[in-house]
């Protein structure tokens, strides 16, 4: 889909320009920290630490036993009650676990109207470093994908805003760094997902290659979602500058809602391949629903589950 500033006499004025430049963007960092303090201690009061299998004393649960493993880790006692099938009794695993963050701040995250409560790019940071916060208080270890490495530091929040403040790459990379997790990691991207929805699916095929799991939150203005205009309108790219007068507005609506909902329908299916969740947040909403909703799918024990 094609990333595009709408001009009509509702919106023009309202775009910023270049907020997410290097120094705009260190600039609001720290009202953005606070800020996401202010949201993860008022909708969460952390998050517990996940059960998952591994080296524990506790019981979690039984599993079928699969070809190659080793036959002393058959429970006996347990088959003997299945004829024909063999279990293994896994138990609790109480390690922290890691979550790799990925927050889009190219140049189409910058995009505000003025039906939106703040722009792309500030939505999705405060998010981003509120989810931080309450994994941290939840017994978890957050890094920034190609920044940082796992922190399990109170001060999570600020030590990511500093490393987003220093990073000027980021700023130009409308996709997630290209490396493979290791299977016990989640990641949580947090972008509009205005990129070719192939090149976002080859992303998450290398993230996810080894069982890594993941979440794909994508951040829309209202205006890019319902189109809500009459008359005449003029469509600019943000990053290749091309313009399309699209003539009356109101005929349009129907063809680029279209579009778009053929575009969430291809992430939501390149996540359910890779087992991970789906959801899309506008700008117009708090930003305490978004983060109640991701931590939420970001604590499910058993994986995540695309949805819509």
């Amino acid at each position: 889909m094609a990333t595009v500033r709408i001009l009509s006499e509702e919106t023009r004025g309202a775009h910023l320009a270049r907020t997410g430049d290097a120094i705009g963007l260190a600039g609001r960092l720290p009202r953005l920290a606070i800020e996401a303090r202010r949201i993860a201690t008022g909708t969460l009061h952390g998050i517990h630490g996940r059960r998952r299998a591994g080296v524990g004393e506790n019981f979690w649960q039984f599993r079928a036993f699969m070809n190659g493993e080793p036959a002393q880790r058959i429970d006996w006692r347990r088959s003997a009650r299945d004829d024909g099938r063999h279990f293994v009794r896994e138990r609790e695993w109480e390690a922290a676990h890691t979550v790799w963050l990925w927050i889009d701040r190219s140049r189409s995250m910058d995009f505000e109207s003025s039906l939106a409560r703040a722009p792309k790019i500030d939505r999705a940071i405060v998010l981003g470093l509120a989810l931080a916060d309450c994994l941290v208080r939840g017994g978890e270890r957050v890094g920034l994908l190609g920044l940082t490495n796992p922190l399990a530091a109170r001060a999570v929040i600020d030590k990511l805003a500093e490393a987003l403040a220093s990073d000027k790459a980021g700023l130009d990379a409308p996709l997630p760094p290209t490396v493979t997790l290791a299977p016990l990691t989640e990641t949580v991207l947090i972008t509009d997902a205005l990129s070719d929805p192939d090149l976002i699916a080859k992303r998450i095929e290398t993230l996810s290659a080894r069982g890594a799991k993941g979440h794909l939150l994508r951040i829309v203005d209202p205006v890019e979602e319902i189109f809500p205009f009459d008359g005449q309108t003029e469509l600019i790219g943000v990053e290749e500058k091309d313009r399309l007068d699209i003539g009356d507005a109101k005929a349009f609506r129907a063809l680029y809602q279209a579009r778009m909902d053929a575009h969430n329908s291809a992430l939501l299916e390149a996540c359910a391949r890779r087992g991970w969740s789906f959801d899309l947040h506008r700008t117009d909403r708090p930003a305490s629903e978004a983060l109640l909703s991701l931590s939420q799918r970001v604590a499910a024990p058993g994986g995540a589950q695309g949805r819509r």
